[in-house]
């Protein structure tokens, strides 16, 4: 016996696959997360020259936009502070940056004019190996009052809950 489908019925059913279809893309679609360059910290006007968030943390395939809130900063990725295999990143001053992140691990990052005054900070890509180049970050070499920043920002990195 043949069936005959309404209209009606047909576009319920399409409607009903094309939205089963898309569930997934819609579950894990990614995120773009902000991180401000700015003169000063808007919570604390004593610290100059830094990002906000200066540490983040988000899930593979998410991006982070720097956005050049103040002129004068630039994101750029910080030597011996990404996951090896991955590359990195340069932004021009004054510009906003879009970075995308797929492998878990730690992309510490600078603002090149203003990294000895301590404008650094640290996204964190969750997953499996997440922390695996810790020991390489944290022994990469600081100048200024770089130092005492990451200093902070590994105390933070410590409290945080990684395994959501």
């Amino acid at each position: 016996m043949t069936t005959l489908l309404t209209r009606r019925q047909a576009l319920i059913s399409a409607t009903a696959a094309t939205t089963l279809l898309a569930t997934p893309a819609i579950l894990h679609a990614a995120t773009e997360h902000e991180v401000q360059m700015l003169n000063k910290h808007p919570e604390d006007a004593k610290l100059r020259n830094v990002f906000f968030p200066r540490l983040l943390a988000v899930d593979p395939g998410d991006s982070v936009k720097f956005v050049a809130t103040d002129r004068g900063h630039n994101s750029a990725s910080a030597k011996g502070m990404i996951p090896e295999g991955t590359g990195g990143w340069k932004g021009k001053i004054n510009e906003e940056l879009s970075v995308s992140f797929d492998k878990p691990g730690l992309y510490g990052y600078v603002c090149a004019p203003h990294v000895a005054l301590g404008m650094v900070g640290l996204v964190v890509v969750k997953g499996e190996g997440a922390l695996h180049n810790l020991d390489a970050a944290k022994s990469a070499k600081q100048r200024g009052r770089a130092k005492q920043a990451w200093a902070e920002i590994w105390k933070e990195l410590a409290a945080m809950d990684l395994s959501a």
